[in-house]
């Protein structure tokens, strides 16, 4: 006797339902297939194509990154091609094995829309979609300008796989689904910015200026996009005085610009910004910081991207308080101090940047960095110095390291800053011996607070530094300088106010 669960209607339900999806998805199919788009017939099946192999999205992420004209561009490109990347990798290792789905049947397809070259691969999920999607998602959840302008291509990819009869409309849905869950999990990793604490602290305030009335903006004309910021800077600021000058010129633009104005506004790269600082910090004026270098780690650390993140904190008054690295004494060899905003270092580095300086202008800052880094690798040797928060014993070191503040993880990567004013000195040490190379990349990916046989890393307040031979180079925020043979590196609490709006 059968069991009656058997004949139950509930029991069947399954069945059914994977009919009636089959049913639809193949309806679907065919009504697209009979269906005429005008342009259509040229353009999707060559936009199918183009996707083959993530080729159409590596190269978007490459104009990106070239032409998208901010550090949110670029870091948007980067997302959207590790959100590729982890899709593509779910899809064809995963995916494709796990559903042996046949491709669909052509016979309904015009010839013309066909793809020259047919799949060979199992059609579930669309692997196609999935990246399109991946890097739609990974691109729009660090920028949602540059997001909405890739999304309508990425939504064209995943219909021509339709069109062109390579899959079923499930396929591509659940190809779409898996590649804007792989975007989601490259963030839960590697965070945004909008998920990152805001930098910055503790909060004051500062002269409001809108419009920029009573502020002088210092333009460096040799930095990097400063040229091009300056524009901007006049037209969002049309009150206020934008004066562009050689490097030469910058320190005595700088301390006329103090004097006159209620806030000194500076629009170069790190170095520039140094200047700056230690001007603004001075006259006790605060500054107005506009990113227009290579690098603007400082500004980017402080949270400000673009030229309208300052001017909103400008309209509004709201600042914050920032440390100033120091180390006594400075470059001109006297009592005086030099300042860092962000970084000083001893050993291998100061080299690397003399070697990157010399040749960016020729081949670029990219290739210029590699070249250098080779050559100091394979060139140089290890200084001699007495390093230790009082006088200690004379050691080997490749590099000795110091961050203005604690600078943290990002993801599995080191390299930001949550903290500008936490009074600490981020020490990293990298012990002399051989295969400096391996040392270095250690001391990169262990992090603050670490300690191993080829490198140390502390927070400290003071370091004293001592023996160095004559010649010995020091950089500081991206300046190469003679070391003197003994300093002290400590910090100026609070020393600085800079302009930063208080939401982002």
């Amino acid at each position: 006797m059968s069991s009656p669960r058997a004949h139950h209607p509930t029991s069947r339900l399954p069945g059914r339902l994977a009919t009636w999806l089959s049913g639809r998805d193949q309806a679907i199919f065919h009504s697209v297939a009979a269906r005429h788009w005008p342009g259509a017939d040229y353009v999707l099946p060559r936009l199918s194509h183009g996707a083959n192999h993530g080729v159409l999205w590596l190269g978007t992420a490459a104009g990106l990154a070239a032409l998208g004209g901010s550090t949110r561009a670029r870091r948007a490109a980067v997302r959207g091609v590790a959100s590729l990347a982890l899709a593509s990798a779910t899809v064809n290792t995963v995916g494709k094995r796990s559903v042996r789905r046949v491709r669909p049947v052509l016979d309904t397809v015009p010839l013309v829309r066909q793809l020259k070259r047919q799949p060979i691969t199992t059609s579930f999920p669309s692997g196609h979609s999935a990246s399109a999607a991946a890097f739609a998602t990974g691109v729009a959840l660090e920028s949602k300008g540059w997001g909405a302008v890739v999304a309508p291509v990425a939504a064209a990819v995943a219909i021509s796989r339709i069109y062109t009869g390579a899959h079923y409309p499930s396929d591509v849905l659940v190809g779409a689904a898996l590649g804007v869950g792989a975007a989601f999990a490259v963030r839960g990793l590697v965070p945004t910015r909008s998920q990152m604490p805001a930098p910055g602290r503790p909060h004051t305030q500062a002269p409001a200026l809108p419009g920029g009335q009573d502020l002088v903006v210092v333009v460096n004309k040799r930095a990097g996009s400063a040229a091009a910021k300056a524009t901007l800077v006049r037209d969002a600021l049309p009150l206020a005085q934008v004066v562009e000058c050689e490097p030469d010129e910058l320190c005595d633009a700088m301390e006329k610009a103090a004097k006159e104005g209620r806030a000194l506004g500076i629009c170069g790269g790190d170095g520039t910004v140094n200047r700056a600082a230690v001007v603004a910090a001075g006259h006790g004026v605060p500054l107005a910081v506009f990113p227009g270098g290579t690098l603007n780690h400082f500004a980017y650390d402080l949270g400000i991207e673009e030229v309208h993140d300052t001017c909103r904190a400008l309209a509004s008054g709201d600042a914050v308080k920032v440390d100033l690295g120091r180390f006594t004494p400075g470059p001109g060899g006297d009592d005086q101090p030099g300042y860092f905003l962000n970084t000083f270092s001893l050993g291998v580095y100061p080299e690397l940047v003399r070697i990157r300086e010399h040749w960016a202008p020729r081949i670029g800052g990219w290739p210029a960095g590699v070249l250098a880094a080779v050559k100091v690798l394979r060139d140089e040797r290890p200084l001699e110095a007495q390093v230790g928060q009082h006088k200690s014993r004379r050691r080997s070191v490749w590099m000795l390291f110091a961050g203005n503040g604690t600078y943290q993880r990002v993801g599995p990567t080191p390299g930001r800053r949550f903290d500008l004013a936490d009074g600490l000195l981020d020490v990293r040490v990298v012990h002399g011996g051989r295969l400096p190379g391996l040392r270095l990349l250690a001391a990169a990916l262990a992090g603050p607070l670490s300690r191993s046989p080829v490198h140390a890393a502390q927070r400290l307040r003071r370091v004293w530094i001592s023996g160095l031979a004559p010649g010995t180079l020091l950089a500081y925020d991206g300046e190469v300088v003679d070391a003197p043979e003994e300093f002290v590196i400590d910090k100026a609490d609070e020393a600085l106010t800079v302009y930063r709006p208080l939401a982002l």
